[in-house]
């Protein structure tokens, strides 16, 4: 979606001055074609499942589900809802993968924001990869291997600690900035599945 009402209320307040602002990244697995279901009590090969990307409209980058937590709402309820939004699936999120600070961001405009990234993994439950707001040129998945190579620069937000693809095995803490690495995003997100260990639980 575009830029949430409650955001544009504050800039008519405050113009360009630096907002502190909630943000999410949501991982997207399912299992591979001819591959058992997840098991999220154990560790996840990353050759055995399939990453959902989002191609960016504005600057045509690859990168996971991403969004602006609403006031009020839960990180995690943010994720779903940003997946339903931006990719029309519906997911159960899973895991927590990291809560990280980003930026602070000075956007073109002049506006400057500090985001509080809260990162998640989650299942694909239903629905075909559709961009379905705009925000959005295309959605697809990807499995074991790098995104598609034409690659562009990240956008502000996501740019920071992405200038090259992680390397080898990644820590047991994943960073949000590594899913956005290109082209090495899709192999780093499924790798950060095996590390995590601490599945959400009701």
């Amino acid at each position: 979606m575009a830029t949430p009402d409650f955001v544009l209320e504050l800039r008519r307040h405050v113009g360009h001055a630096p907002l502190w602002m909630p943000g999410t990244t949501v991982v997207i697995a399912r299992s591979a074609p001819g591959c058992a279901p997840i098991d999220w009590e154990r560790p996840i090969a990353p050759e055995a499942v399939e990453i959902l990307c989002v191609r960016r409209s504005d600057n045509g980058t690859w990168t996971p589900v991403t969004g602006i937590v609403d006031p009020g709402e839960e990180p995690a309820v943010a994720a779903a809802r940003e997946a339903l939004e931006e990719a029309d699936v519906r997911i159960e999120v899973r895991r927590l993968l990291s809560v990280e600070v980003v930026g602070p961001v000075t956007y073109d405009n002049g506006d400057v924001t500090t985001y509080l990234d809260v990162a998640f993994a989650a299942e694909w439950v239903s629905g075909d990869p559709t961009p379905a707001d705009g925000e959005n040129s295309e959605t697809a998945f990807f499995r074991g291997r790098p995104a598609p190579a034409h690659e562009r620069p990240l956008p502000p937000r996501r740019r920071q600690g992405a200038e090259r693809p992680p390397r080898g095995r990644l820590s047991h803490r994943l960073r949000p900035r590594d899913l956005r690495a290109c082209p090495g995003l899709v192999p780093a997100a499924a790798e950060s599945l095996v590390f995590v260990s601490n599945p959400l639980r009701d």
